[in-house]
Order: structure tokens, then sequence, then C-alpha cells
């Protein structure tokens, strides 16, 4: 199945290139564009690694809004500000806080669900298609916390039972006999025993990569700077050359908000600012990643060692790294594995947030040869393939059974 209809998707993290792919099984002719290749430093590569396709229950809510002031005080919390950025972030801040109602909570957990649900199949129909070689581990996914902060635990867990996501409370003795090494800071947690998590997540967005090239798509390492168009038909503009194609999708996750700016959308996308560092030779510690709810970090055992990932800091994408949320992923990792060795890696990456926790997927205000794909917060890993399947069959002009109207860029207009 050939069309001959030419789509420029602009950023090659798990969004675009998902985008591509699904792209391809339909018979469109695809090009990618990015300033870096892909899988170098961006948030596809420096991920928690995680599938996760139980977190539907988002960050808007009315819990967290209350415990923000102490988790800002807190150095081993995970919450940091930027002061410098506070007077740029309080449009996205007050956004938040109306998003944070119990029923603003419930709409985006019920619309992040509808997406979760599918996003592992989304994952088996691209892991079809490659040689995985054992870079997917299907061991569950463990979180465990101490007996502060029980409200916040005891809401996760209803609405995750109103939703109908399958989870196991695990008691001490429980967690001990899944991850012996950890130190007994915790009174209780949740398994979730079919999520999975990536040995190397750079590794897998590589073989996508070139499954994409190997079915004849076309990469430009080049940064876009604007869109034009002529006869509505978009014009990809670096600073010396145009590209010509019929629609172009914006999937550039922290960084998509200068295109749509440009486009004249107001999307109020910013960024969490995360962080990772590696400790070598130690993946053999945990057999699966396990978060610490109480202090929003998690490990996971990887190729290049245990990845201690988390915190949210909001900073923009200008400021350098904070060598004080590094050292707060360090003290956090021997907090829960005790003595480890020199730790390497210092990795910072932008995570596209929203103030209501839903991605914008869907075609553009003004424009309806551009369509979006970004603001999957945490969980852009999870949720590339199924985005890119969903925003295919949109492209396709194929009916679905979803309802796609809450992750529409409209909602801010």
């Amino acid at each position: 199945m050939k069309n001959n209809i030419k789509i420029g998707i602009i950023g090659a993290g798990i969004q675009g290139i998902s985008n591509a792919l699904f792209l391809q099984k339909k018979g469109f002719d695809v090009t990618i564009f990015d300033r870096d290749n892909p899988g170098s430093h961006g948030a596809s590569y420096g991920n928690a690694g995680h599938f996760s396709p139980y977190a539907s229950v988002p960050l808007n809510r009315p819990d967290v809004l209350a415990d923000v002031p102490a988790m800002l005080l807190s150095s081993s919390g995970p919450l940091a500000l930027k002061w410098n950025y506070v007077p740029k972030m309080i449009p996205w801040f007050l956004k938040f806080i109306t998003n944070s109602t119990s029923k603003k909570m419930m709409h985006t957990a019920k619309n992040m669900h509808q997406i979760l649900d599918l996003a592992l199949p989304a994952y088996d129909e691209l892991f079809d298609e490659i040689d995985l070689d054992g870079l997917v581990e299907k061991k569950g996914i463990l979180y465990i916390w101490n007996d502060k902060d029980l409200k916040s635990r005891e809401l996760e867990i209803k609405v995750r039972n109103e939703l109908g996501v399958e989870q196991q409370l695990v008691n001490k003795h429980e967690i001990h006999d899944l991850e012996p090494h950890i130190n007994p800071i915790y009174h209780a947690g949740v398994f979730y025993p079919y999520a999975r998590h990536a040995r190397n997540p750079k590794k897998i967005l590589s073989k996508f990569f070139e499954l994409f090239l190997h079915k004849g798509g076309k990469f430009n390492k080049v940064n876009i700077k604007d869109i034009n168009f002529d006869n509505e038909k978009p014009i990809l503009k670096t600073e010396t050359q145009n590209y010509f194609f019929d629609k172009a999708i914006i999937a550039c996750g922290a960084f998509s908000k200068k295109l749509t700016d440009n486009l004249d959308e107001n999307i109020p996308l910013d960024t969490e600012r995360g962080y990772h560092v590696h400790f070598k030779n130690c993946d053999h510690l945990l057999t699966r990643p396990v978060i610490f709810s109480n202090r929003g970090f998690g490990i996971t055992p990887m190729e290049q060692g245990l990845r201690v990932v988390g915190t949210v800091e909001f900073g923009g994408l200008d400021n350098p790294i904070s060598k004080s949320r590094v050292k707060n992923l360090i003290k956090n990792a021997k907090h829960m594995l005790g003595d480890l060795p020199e730790h390497e890696d210092e990795w910072l990456g932008f995570r596209p947030t929203l103030p209501d926790f839903l991605p914008v997927m869907g075609p553009s205000k003004k424009y309806k040869n551009i369509f979006y794909c970004f603001g999957h917060h945490h969980l852009g890993w999870t949720l590339g393939p199924i985005s890119g399947k969903i925003i295919s069959g949109m492209i396709a002009e194929e009916n679905t059974n979803l309802n796609l109207k809450p992750y529409s860029s409209l909602r801010f207009n």
C-alpha cells in the first residue's frame, strides 16, 4: 500500500519515531527532522525506562497542591524551583491550580487511562518488527512508601481501583521477598506485575530508527526554526532551506512550544526538568524498577548500571544543571540501597508538561495539515507508540472508537 502523501515530522524522540513507523504502515512517505541524532541526550534517552500502563493518576490533584510548599522546602523532596524562572512559570502554575480539583483530576485520570490501556499492545506491534535482544524485561514495577503522606497513597489506590487498573498491594514481607537488597525504609507498597522496563532506552530507540530507515524513511539532521504555508501545505524552514510537505507533525517534546507560538496558538507547554545518574555494575542489586513514593525518585536496573531518576524541577530550557538536584538523587539512592560506588553520567532532560497533565494530540487550531503530538510529561516513553498510532489514524482519516477530544489543543483556546 503506497500513497504519495509526504509527511514531515519535527522531532526524533520516541514520539516522532513512533509516529513515523505507524505512518509507514499506512503507506505514507515520511521524513524526520531533528537538530540532534535520534537517541542523543534527549528525554527518550535519559528517562526511567518504565513502560507504565497503570500510571493514570496525574500530578494535578488536591493533595499534591497542599504539599507543594513542604516539597519545595525539603532538600530530599521531589520538587525544586529555579528562582530566576518563577516569573515565567506563574501563568502555568495558576492554570495548574485550577486543574487540581477532584473533578479535573478524574477527567485527566480517565483520559490517561484510555490511552495507557492501549500502550503496551501498541509497543508490541513495533517490537514484532525488530530484534529486541533482551532489551525489555517483564518483571513488573514496584512502588514503596513509608507511613507518611498516606492520604496521597490511598487516593492513588482508590482512583486506580475506580478506573479498573490492576494493582497488587504488598506488605513489608512481600516487598522484601521481591527486592531483598532494599533498606527497610518502607511500610507498604504496590506492585504492578504486568509493567515492563527497558534495559537501555537509547538502544530501543535506535532499533526503531533503523527500522524506519530500512522501510524507506528519510532523516535530516537540521533545526527546523519555523513553518510557513503554500496553499495550506506546510513548508518546514531552517535558516537556509525550505522543505515542502503535504502534512507535518510537531513532536519535539518540550521544544514544541517555540513552533506552536509561531503558529499563533497559545498552548501553555512548559518543562519539568528531570535528572539521572548511574551507579555502574550495580544493576544486580534490583530485579525491577523501584520507586520510593515519598521522595519522588526511582531506580531502574539497566545495562548502564543502576539508573537513579527523579525530581521535578521547574526552571525552563536554558538554566544549567543543578548540582543540588544531582546530590539529592545520590543521597536518595543511598537511602534506599546503602553503600554505593561513585556515581557517573549526570544527566538533565526536559519533560514537556501541560497544566492539566494531558498530552496534546491532534490537528492544530488554524492549520488542518499540521498535527501535534507532545506534552506527555512523565509518560512520554510509555505513550510513544500509542500516540503515533492515534496520530497516524487521524492523518489517514480513519474512524476510531476513542474519544480524542480531551487531547485537542482547542481546550486551551
